[in-house]
């Protein structure tokens, strides 16, 4: 039995990219100064483009979709729907399973997504250089890559856990042309602190932010780009979603419930964000975000103001949070090592519009290699977070008998995540939950300001 795939062709794009904001029962929460007081667009026009600021504060539905940004999307977009016939069969489920696969991407994930108009604006703006930080590597191949295709020198610090776990992701970026720095380094004073306090410290995606803001913050002709969390990078993620709904609508079909793993929320929205429009609509459909029970920001974090660093650069947003200082476990889903996540990806949980699960690490590489063994895509190692999630709903169909259309993002393929696979099969990899006492030890480190 063959999975079935739904294509679009080239001339479906998207032509414009989809703001949730829009549609949201409530304003979001503006970002804060030290101060306390809502920070306008001109306090970051030293590390981002005014484009770029002007999508982070609009309210409007449709962002049009620049040619240029389309016509490098065209290298790999629109991504194939498909239908997990095998893993059906072998979970014995009355569910239908659908896949977005965004692995199809030159960087192997849903990262360019952003990383293409980014580059863009930035060249558009006069930018000579990016300054970025990366977790796993997948968002730093993207903007390396998308440097490329628009000029831009770029540097990534490279949370140090990941640089040593994935080296292959390390020559990715240096094939597209970037240097990369395992992170924390001596090259900043936000790397210089981290290893003062800890000199064996693996490092953490608000470390290497920290670097990276610092680093843009000092040169003019460098601007920061961030792959997860702001506004604009969510909305361009969303054309993940706009093209599954077309590709649904081809076969008359629609998702019952609506899966991707979450760290820092683009992945999570790029796929979810435009169902959730139809949600406001009246439309019943489920959309669930699925974290690591190593980093549980969003089923167990604090609803509070805090800084996107570790460092306190960047400006304070409402979010979920285990604190901006939180170090997490070096688990092998490096990608969902962030202490928090989307403003607007936490609102909409705050209020109740989505949901949100956490899962151990060695049931989503049980999952993943299920997965694999059935449609034959080794995936990520964040992607099988979303799998794992999706495995467990079609098996509460098939004890109920309900047969839900299931839709996850396989957000990225494994090929440069072996490693982690092979301490998997070796028994080397454990699970890990975050204790509660670490959790509410960050509530007093938080800054004091009103939620």
């Amino acid at each position: 039995m063959t999975a079935t795939r739904i294509l679009l062709d080239e001339s479906e794009i998207p032509t414009h990219w989809y703001n949730v904001v829009a549609d949201m029962p409530n304003p979001p929460a503006p970002p804060l100064g030290p101060d306390g007081q809502p920070v306008g667009p001109d306090k970051m026009l030293a590390i981002f483009p005014m484009a770029l600021l002007e999508q982070e504060m609009s309210a409007e539905r449709w962002i049009p979709i620049p040619d240029k940004v389309r016509e490098i999307y065209g290298m790999w977009r629109p991504s194939p729907l498909c239908r997990a016939k095998r893993l059906e069969e072998v979970l014995g489920t009355p569910a239908k399973i659908y896949y977005k696969y965004e692995g199809v991407s030159p960087a192997g994930s849903h990262k360019p997504n952003t990383a293409v108009p980014q580059a863009y604006y930035n060249q558009l703006a006069g930018i000579k250089r990016i300054s970025t930080e990366t977790g796993a590597g997948q968002w730093g191949s993207s903007m390396a890559f998308a440097g490329q295709m628009f000029g831009l020198e770029v540097r990534v610090f490279m949370v140090k856990v990941s640089y040593d776990q994935k080296p292959f992701r390390r020559s990715m970026m240096q094939t597209w042309g970037a240097e990369v720095f395992a992170s924390p380094t001596t090259m900043t004073q936000a790397g210089r602190d981290a290893l003062a306090r800890d000199p064996n410290t693996p490092g953490s995606l608000g470390i290497a932010i920290s670097e990276a803001v610092e680093e843009a913050a000092s040169r003019a002709d460098t601007n920061y780009a961030l792959g997860s969390v702001l506004n604009h990078v969510c909305m361009h993620q969303t054309i993940v979603g706009l093209e599954a709904k077309k590709q649904f609508e081809k076969i008359g079909e629609y998702p019952d419930v609506v899966i991707a793993c979450c760290g820092g929320g683009s992945n999570f929205s790029g796929l979810a964000f435009p169902f959730l429009a139809d949600k406001a609509a009246g439309k019943n459909v489920r959309l669930v975000a699925a974290e690591p029970t190593s980093c549980p920001t969003l089923t167990r974090g604090h609803y509070a103001y805090d800084f996107g660093d570790a460092s306190g650069y960047t400006p304070l947003m409402l979010m979920y949070t285990l604190g901006h200082d939180f170090v997490p476990p070096g688990i092998h889903a490096g990608g969902l090592r962030y202490h928090g996540d989307s403003p607007l990806v936490s609102q909409l949980l705050k209020e109740g519009l989505i949901e949100a699960v956490a899962v151990p690490q060695l049931a989503t590489f049980e999952a993943g290699v299920m997965f694999a063994r059935a449609e034959g895509i080794i995936p990520a190692p964040e992607s099988n977070h979303a799998i794992r999630a999706c495995i467990d709903e079609a098996l509460a169909c098939r004890a109920s008998g309900e047969p839900k259309t299931l839709l996850f993002n396989l957000s990225g393929h494994g090929h440069f995540d072996m490693a982690s696979y092979d301490r998997y099969f070796a028994g080397e990899l454990e699970d890990f939950e975050y204790p509660e006492h670490e959790i509410e030890a960050a509530l007093p480190r938080l800054p004091k300001v009103a939620a």
